[in-house]
């Protein structure tokens, strides 16, 4: 009875780690041969921080690591001018690829889950790529894939919905891993200033937001950081955010984004953060399901989740357009966008919504 006991307390309260390492980006890569060497040398340096830092864990608190995030794009980096068809070839991971079966090998070595972002392609969109935030099990699988939503300079579900829809449903759009380990969702860096994506996923259950995120570090409060609180604290929720610790190999100072890297508990309060200026293992702490439940299944105002009519505001979302959808197909089928186009459509956006009144 008591080893029942021990596994069930395992699974309720355990470490989670954000694990803020460096990018060592791919732009500079002549080739996809170069561009995939590099990733491999990455893949290699991370399995060494997290068996590094799940055993330092372990000495110092006396508790395991069941989860360890990683930060977005940490294989290689952002797209800089690269045309969509360059970016794929040379740094979007094929979902059944060598990189994520070696990245599967390091949860499955160390008996935790790892969550990361990167760029992926998808046989069923075979011409584009999307950003992808992934949940590797310690079984070595991908038990969780959730494509980013919003994006400035990458294609996205949005862009080709209905084509996306009919292949994966709404659950497939906002996907949560139901774990011994709780109810796992993901949100893509900037996303996080959405409340509607975490909502999507609350709606579903999830209980901790993995957060890869690559942002400018600052020591005062950014929007992003706001941001991450209020998403934790809106739907009593753990938030768990891994930022870059540099940007190797691109024309921009390295040490643009750094620091930032923090687990947030679902009171909002920051229960640990990571400083600036390097790789970290610093930002871990205890995710407390248990408490987490508690606190959903109270009555009173602070159960901000639970008191909340979703249903009424429906009607208003439905009816109001600022970014169309399908903007990627034609008759049905996917296109490639043109040089310049992603970014185009902010612009048109812009002017329609001036011109009816709304912004």
């Amino acid at each position: 009875m008591s080893n029942k006991n021990d596994q069930v307390a395992a699974s309720t309260r355990y470490a989670a780690l954000a694990l803020q390492v460096a990018t060592a980006c791919v732009n500079d890569c002549p080739d996809r041969a170069r561009a995939r060497a590099r990733m491999t040398e990455s893949i290699a340096r991370i399995r060494r921080a997290v068996a590094g830092s799940k055993s330092f864990v372990r000495q110092f608190t006396g508790s395991e690591t069941r989860l360890v995030v990683l930060p977005e794009y940490f294989l290689t980096g952002f797209p800089m001018g690269e045309s969509i068809a360059e970016w794929r070839d040379k740094a979007a991971l094929a979902v059944d690829g060598p990189e994520y079966a070696a990245l599967g090998g390091i949860a499955r070595d160390f008996d935790l889950y790892l969550a990361g972002n990167a760029y992926e392609v998808d046989p069923n969109f075979p011409e584009l790529y999307f950003q992808c935030c992934f949940i590797l099990g310690p079984g070595g699988d991908v038990i969780l894939r959730y494509r980013r939503l919003v994006s400035l300079s990458a294609p996205t579900p949005v862009d080709v919905w209905d084509r996306y829809l009919e292949i994966y449903g709404l659950e497939g759009v906002f996907p949560v891993a139901d774990t011994p380990i709780g109810r796992l969702a993901a949100i893509a860096s900037e996303e996080i200033q959405y409340p509607e994506i975490a909502r999507c996923h609350a709606m579903r259950g999830a209980e901790v937001f993995v957060h890869p995120t690559s942002e400018v570090g600052s020591p005062r409060l950014t929007t992003k950081d706001i941001a991450r609180r209020a998403r934790a604290a809106e739907n009593l929720a753990y938030v768990v955010s891994a930022n870059s610790a540099r940007l190797d190999h691109i024309p921009i100072p390295a040490d643009s984004a750094s620091g930032m890297s923090k687990i947030v508990d679902f009171r909002g309060e920051v229960l640990v953060e990571a400083a600036p200026g390097g790789e970290s293992m610093v930002a871990n702490a205890t995710i407390d399901l248990e408490a987490l439940r508690a606190a959903r299944r109270r009555t009173g105002l602070t159960n901000m989740l639970v008191r909340q009519p979703f249903q009424i505001y429906a009607e208003s979302y439905a009816r109001t357009v600022f970014h169309p959808r399908n903007l990627l197909l034609r008759d049905g089928q996917p296109r490639v966008p043109e040089k310049g186009e992603l970014g185009r459509w902010q612009q048109e956006d812009i002017e329609r919504l001036a011109r009816d009144g709304l912004i």
